[in-house]
């Protein structure tokens, strides 16, 4: 992802690093609780604390939700680093937007209807796919600076998913171990496999396109209050 000078976020206020805080101790909250929840099941099923981290660590919401804390984090403990820096670039912060809306939309469309979750795992639930999209879309549409998103910023936001989709395909064709129903090969065949990933990559393009779309008109209107 290109980042230059020119796209450094300037200087935070007090009120944007209050929300920061908020963010950073609800997301980081939930990935703690996520991770002693996963742990836990992969031990009682007797497959080891190991196997329960490695799969903990297969999920695109866990990992998305990881930039999401981290872009809450790190430039608010650490802002002159080279990563406070980097997690302060309104375009990284713009594609972890995309990355955690695909999130909450792909869950509420794929998955919420398949399992019922209860006590800490409804909360974590809830953490992970409803209320982190929530408050980082928030936080992207008051506090990001939007004037140096342009078009060509969409197709260098797709290499994420689209590396997490060969990683997650290879494990689970050694491992025989797949973190969402639609990626199971050996149940669905990888032609349908293929298809849902085609699917799943239109919805990033679109989402994407929505996200610069209001960047570009958040800027045209300012131009035209000035």
């Amino acid at each position: 992802m290109k980042t230059d000078n020119r796209l450094i976020q300037p200087r935070s206020t007090s009120t944007q690093r209050i929300y920061e805080t908020i963010g950073a101790v609800l997301l980081w909250f939930a990935l703690i609780l996520q991770l002693y929840l996963t742990a836990n099941l992969a031990i009682d099923r007797g497959l080891g604390l190991w196997v329960g981290i490695a799969r903990y660590f297969g999920y695109f919401t866990i990992l998305t939700n990881i930039l999401v804390a981290l872009a809450f984090t790190v430039p608010l403990v650490q802002p002159r680093t080279q990563w406070g820096r980097f997690f302060s670039y309104p375009n990284v912060r713009s594609a972890i937007a995309v990355y955690i809306t695909i999130v909450g939309i792909a869950y509420s469309l794929l998955l919420r209807h398949i399992w019922n979750p209860q006590g800490w795992q409804l909360v974590a639930d809830r953490l992970l796919h409803d209320v982190s999209p929530i408050v980082y879309v928030v936080f992207w549409l008051l506090f990001v600076p939007k004037s140096a998103l342009h078009w060509r910023n969409l197709p260098p936001w797709l290499i994420y998913p689209l590396a997490y989709l060969v990683v997650a395909l290879s494990r689970g064709a050694i491992f025989k171990w797949y973190p969402y129903p639609f990626l199971e090969v050996d149940k669905l065949g990888y032609p349908q496999v293929f298809l849902n990933a085609a699917m799943l990559f239109i919805g990033f393009c679109v989402i994407g396109a929505v996200f610069i779309g209001i960047a570009r008109l958040t800027q045209k209107n300012t131009s035209i209050v000035r």
